[in-house]
């Protein structure tokens, strides 16, 4: 079997991956860990690394055949807003170590999880060469926006002068279970269902207007996704749009999380709170032409899967 690194095993996408490719059985699978405790998962072995450590990234990385990146500094609106600067040095240092070790160990195939922060806001579905370096991104993602190209093109180049492919994944919004779910740090959509499911004055309070639009994807579509990538990629290097294709306001995902949470609330919008007006929509033909997958899960199947994950895995505790 090939051996599979999964970086960030303990963190929402990579817990996924890892998870999914244990069940696949056609792969060794090791996960990297650091601050946070590993989960126990049969037929999973554990290493633990600081991946800004140059060490540390070439011995997890040595005997790998197949590498998936998910291991990032990531936050929600507030810290975007507040700090922006956290998701640039730690994450730009990371990479460039994993890519180069990636190289020099002769890893067969890189996945990275880039996202699509560094496009403008556009109510059009945007394909991948609708990137115009020209134009910066939104003012709250220009550190992070830049930076994420900056590593697309890295991966790019380790394709060029290797034998190795590399997969860049442009994803969306993406949700599921094993989100984060707390209000500090978690993403829209896992932050929404944690305020919905713990309301006691029979209300939600939702940061900004709510007009602004999102592509929202379930992680079970972007693991998916990888496998396809894995198994069909037809070149060295490969940058794709990974989304569901179709714009939802946070306004509707509010209305949706509160139906299918089953309490009745009132939403009350917030203007003053942190937001970012963006709209964004992925067109992913690409991914669909090249490597034959789409999202398949409605936007009312991944939020009642997510709500019950959560019942019976954070709400229990509480």
């Amino acid at each position: 079997m090939k051996r599979l690194l999964v970086c960030g095993a303990t963190g929402f996408i990579g817990r996924n991956l890892a998870e999914r490719f244990v069940r696949h059985g056609g792969y060794e699978v090791t996960a990297v860990c650091n601050r946070r405790q590993p989960f126990e998962l049969p037929g999973l072995r554990w290493v633990k690394a600081d991946l800004i450590d140059s060490a540390q990234v070439a011995r997890v990385i040595r005997d790998a055949d197949v590498l998936i990146q998910a291991a990032a500094t990531t936050s929600g609106a507030r810290e975007i807003v507040d700090r922006p600067y956290v998701h640039v040095t730690d994450n730009a240092v990371m990479n460039s170590l994993i890519f180069r070790a990636a190289f020099e160990n002769k890893v067969g195939h890189v996945v990275f999880f880039s996202c699509s922060i560094m496009h403008r806001s556009s109510e059009e579905a945007l394909a991948e060469i609708d990137f115009d370096p020209r134009i910066d991104p939104h003012p709250h993602y220009f550190g992070a926006g830049w930076t994420k190209v900056y590593l697309e093109k890295m991966s790019e180049f380790y394709a060029r002068i290797g034998e190795a492919k590399y997969t860049v994944i442009r994803h969306s919004n993406v949700y599921g279970p094993h989100d984060k779910f707390d209000l500090e740090n978690s993403h829209v959509t896992g932050a929404t269902i944690t305020k919905v499911m713990t309301a006691r004055d029979g209300r939600v309070i939702v940061w900004g207007d709510g007009e602004e639009t999102r592509d929202l994807l379930f992680i079970d579509d972007l693991g998916e996704f990888v496998e396809r990538a894995l198994e069909r990629q037809p070149g060295r290097f490969g940058l794709y749009h990974c989304g569901c294709g179709a714009p939802v306001s946070i306004r509707t995902l509010v209305e949706k999380i509160v139906e299918k949470s089953g309490r009745t609330l009132a939403i009350v919008y917030d203007a003053a709170r942190p937001s970012i007006r963006t709209n964004i929509r992925l067109d992913c033909a690409k991914a669909e032409r090249e490597l034959g997958w789409r999202a398949t899960t409605s936007l009312d199947e991944g939020i009642a899967g997510t709500i019950e994950w959560w019942k019976q895995n954070v709400g229990r505790g509480r």
